[in-house]
């Protein structure tokens, strides 16, 4: 029964190339789509990930973290009175205009805390040290900048917001959703850059103490800062991702590409298996003849459409992965865990056997005399 089946599918060998190319197509267009999907959602909420606070304080109603709202930062001080906190600093998140040597201005995404090294944040840097930030007019830059900002380096100066500062180091993987590049600067200095962040900040990160009760944390504070939200990383991750799924119709956008990515590779093993199963009508005649019911034809269907999704599946995952160094070169992010190889792998064994379903309800009907007619 299985040489039948591969005798079958190799016995037109353009016919099975086209059938391989379709499946190829599908996978690597699914892998693609949802890899560039999951790594844009990486880059909207890497900052919270790589924070080690427990809890945001946040404006009420604040969509995500790139759209902060500003409140008092005074308010930090009632947070670090709650028992439970070990500590707690004010975070500015601010979108700034940066004027550049070419006379052209970009825009960057600000983050400013009174102590960097505290929250090893950023947490990867190439070149320079974070600390140094609260000692005068300084910034990081992400090497990202550098595709939006042109070449600089450590000693450079950009004037943002229509104040020079100095490039004192750089920073790595810090990238936000709509990858405006992502700058590192001292709380004060980002209050002194934009007269409406006086006495003024985005959000409160809060670190608490080993063995605390997250919930009782928060209860306390949202009793004590009722005009606020308060959400622990994992909600606030969520919260950030949910709005650029749904508000964007990033979601929507997805789920087509992989329905047309699909549809494309089922239509395709479809027609040829069908067109296979017809030129071989008294071969699997033949096995009834023998005796062979129709769960022995729907086997050999089953192993054709299930070599066709093996073979397919491999020659789509390799592009896939060159994909990713090419997007990689665009400052774009391609990730695919293995939990999506495996998801992948086995949709791409049951989109091949629903495409053999046509191809079993044909053999259903045949009858034996055939393989006795000339």
């Amino acid at each position: 029964m299985v040489d039948l089946a591969r005798k079958n599918l190799l016995h037109d060998k353009l016919r099975f190339v086209i059938t391989i190319s379709g499946v190829a197509f599908a996978v690597t267009l699914v892998l693609v789509q949802i890899g560039l999907f999951l790594g844009l959602l990486d880059n909207a909420t890497i900052t919270i990930e790589r924070l080690p606070a427990d809890l945001w304080v946040t404006s009420k109603n604040t969509p995500n973290v790139d759209f902060a709202h500003t409140f008092p930062d005074s308010r930090v001080q009632r947070v670090r009175s709650v028992p439970g906190v070990q500590m707690a600093d004010n975070l500015i998140l601010q979108f700034m205009n940066v004027a550049l040597p070419t006379g052209a201005e970009e825009s960057s995404v600000v983050y400013a805390l009174e102590n960097f090294e505290r929250w090893n944040f950023p947490w990867k840097v190439l070149e320079g040290d974070a600390s140094d930030l609260r000692r005068g007019a300084y910034v990081f830059l992400d090497a990202s900048a550098a595709k939006r900002f042109g070449r600089f380096q450590v000693g450079d100066y950009r004037e943002f917001a229509g104040n020079r500062l100095k490039i004192i180091g750089i920073s790595k993987d810090a990238r936000s959703f709509t990858t405006t590049p992502i700058s590192f600067m001292d709380f004060d200095l980002a209050q002194r850059t934009i007269s409406t962040l006086a006495n003024r900040t985005s959000y409160i990160l809060v670190k608490l103490s080993p063995g605390t009760d997250a919930e009782a944390v928060r209860a306390e504070i949202k009793r004590r800062l009722p005009f606020n939200d308060v959400f622990t990383r994992r909600e606030w991750a969520s919260r950030s991702r949910n709005y650029w799924i749904i508000s964007t119709g990033l979601g929507l956008n997805m789920f087509i590409t992989v329905f047309l990515g699909c549809l494309v590779g089922v239509v395709v093993v479809a027609q040829t298996l069908y067109t296979s199963t017809m030129e071989h009508l008294k071969e699997f005649g033949t096995v009834k003849a023998i005796g062979g019911g129709n769960s022995d034809i729907y086997g050999i269907l089953a192993r054709q459409a299930t070599i066709s999704a093996l073979v397919g599946f491999v020659f789509g995952a390799i592009p896939s992965y060159f994909v990713g160094q090419l997007v990689a070169k665009a400052d774009l992010k391609l990730i695919i865990p293995p939990a999506l190889w495996a998801g992948v792998f086995v949709g791409t064994i049951v989109m091949c056997l629903a495409a053999a379903l046509i191809s079993f309800r044909k053999v259903a009907t045949i009858d034996p005399a055939l393989v006795f007619r000339t």
